[in-house]
């Protein structure tokens, strides 16, 4: 197959060209950064917002895989808010018009989106089918509503235009759980070697969560199964609270305890790490009904096994 990604830079990006490329796949890559260098992989300049010379790649082309956006690893002041929300936005118009405009345009469309649209929650788990879409606790902070607006934004542009020739696919994917240096799972496990891996806040926030191996194996299913379109939740079907969440990791790691961090602590922190509590703080509390009822099974779908995986696949990898 030739398979497209659109902003496939970072840490899933890398993940995805790494597994299209080792089966010999045609695999490019739109990016602002010209010089971008990734194994296998074609690099094709774009600013992503505008149409030009890129789009002749999309012809013929089998998948796209939209995944630009501005890291929202960030504070959200007002020009990093623009910046979340544009790069997300433009990116998805433009390569809908580019597709419209194409004479042999990509038989799929595999569009980014996250597990954060739906609501923060502890009762029920949230699915593509009566989950709660939007929403927040009553005294959220601002920065709460603002990631579900992004959300929401990003799939309505998506869904804007009618595309016949192209199947489409919103990916609702929860944190991608990997062994790559300064992926999620490497920031934990820092955290927790440094003695500082216990509970965030009160620990009852629910972590919603997909190993790296079976987030490949759902993107492979999606390709293969063509009567699935729409909202799909990319996540494994057990989340759980902060609290075990870390405890798991902890024991993978062979340490006993993990200094608890205070919700007054994560605010005072995330000043001067430049990102928000949100990313830690929200209950994102999501299942993937749609996949299951398909047929996909999970190679790791509970977390402590995953973590002890990922903990062994770590210690091989180079520092």
């Amino acid at each position: 197959m030739k398979v497209v990604l659109a902003g496939g830079s970072g840490q899933v990006g890398n993940i995805l060209a790494a597994h299209f490329a080792n089966k010999a796949h045609e695999v490019v890559n739109f990016s602002r950064n010209s010089t971008l260098q990734q194994k296998n992989v074609r690099t094709v300049a774009w600013d992503a917002k505008t149409l030009g010379d890129w789009t002749t790649d999309l012809e013929g082309a089998d998948i796209l895989i939209n995944l630009a956006g501005r890291n929202v690893n960030c504070r959200y002041n007002l020009a990093n808010r623009r910046l979340i929300m544009d790069s997300r936005v433009e990116s998805t118009r433009v390569l809908a018009q580019a597709i419209a405009q194409t004479k042999r345009p990509p038989r799929l469309w595999l569009q980014s989106s996250t597990a954060t649209i739906y609501s923060h929650r502890y009762d029920a788990p949230n699915d593509e089918l009566t989950g709660i879409v939007g929403g927040s606790e009553p005294n959220a902070p601002d920065t709460w509503k603002f990631s579900i607006e992004v959300a929401d934004a990003w799939e309505r542009e998506f869904d804007a235009r009618d595309l016949p020739q192209t199947r489409k696919v919103k990916l609702r994917t929860a944190m991608v759980m990997s062994p790559d240096r300064r992926g999620v799972f490497d920031v934990l496990s820092g955290l927790v070697r440094k003695g500082l891996g216990g509970r965030a806040g009160d620990g009852r926030q629910f972590v919603s969560w997909i190993h790296d191996l079976d987030f490949l194996g759902a993107i492979d299913w999606l390709i293969a199964h063509t009567e699935l379109d729409g909202a799909i939740n990319l996540c494994s079907p057990n989340p759980l609270p902060n609290s075990e969440f870390m405890r798991a990791i902890r024991q993978a790691w062979g340490i006993s305890f993990g200094l608890p961090s205070a919700k007054w602590m994560l605010e005072v922190g995330a000043v001067f790490l430049r990102t928000e509590t949100e990313l830690i703080l929200k209950s994102r509390r999501v299942v993937p009904t749609r996949l299951l009822q398909s047929g996909f099974k999970f190679q790791f779908p509970e977390w402590p096994e995953a973590a002890r995986d990922l903990c062994n696949r770590w210690k091989t990898l180079p520092a």
